[in-house]
């Protein structure tokens, strides 16, 4: 796929997937705007579903979100989405503190993953975090999520060691240099 970048203000940076098979559905990466609220709710409740077993109730809660900490998310962090067909299906937020970024929130709905959305909203907010001057990033993940762990490994993260509670959830931190 190539990727292309369309306008040069940030909050118009617009990246499409263009297909090199007129049958492959595109999608675009945008900032998400206060409306998307509801969306990215269903998006992460979508791509969560399949491990809701396998995190506490609380770790579950705290990684889906609701109507109000999506809003919080959205004033706290640049949130972008990716859009099929007017649809969100995936979504990915980005903080930076210092020269640090922080990633949370990735998630892609079942039916778009494999698709290159993922590494699409990656690169998005790897380059939003490089563009305020950030030189690392970080993300945290827990243990049912092995395909996103080797996903980032893939992407060049690497785990620093550190691991955390999350609520009652060991939780693992990768970073990344930029």
């Amino acid at each position: 796929m190539d990727w292309r970048s369309n306008g040069s203000d940030h909050a118009a940076t617009r990246f499409e997937a263009m297909s090199r098979s007129q049958s492959q559905p595109t999608f675009a990466i945008r900032q998400a705007a206060s409306n998307d609220g509801e969306p990215i709710v269903a998006c992460l409740a979508s791509a969560f579903a399949p491990y809701r077993d396998k995190y506490t109730p609380a770790a579950f809660r705290d990684t889906v979100l609701d109507s109000e900490s999506v809003q919080d998310r959205l004033r706290e962090m640049r949130v972008f989405v990716a859009v099929a067909d007017g649809r969100v299906v995936g979504t990915i937020a980005c903080a930076l503190n210092g020269g640090e970024g922080h990633l949370r929130g990735m998630g892609v709905v079942p039916e778009w993953q494999g698709r290159g959305v993922a590494s699409a909203l990656l690169d998005a907010a790897e380059r939003d975090v490089r563009e305020r001057h950030g030189i690392r990033v970080t993300l945290d993940t827990t243990e049912p999520l092995a395909r996103a762990m080797a996903f980032y490994e893939r992407h060049g993260f690497i785990r620093s060691g550190r691991v955390s509670k999350f609520f009652g959830m060991p939780l693992h931190e990768w970073v990344k240099q930029l």
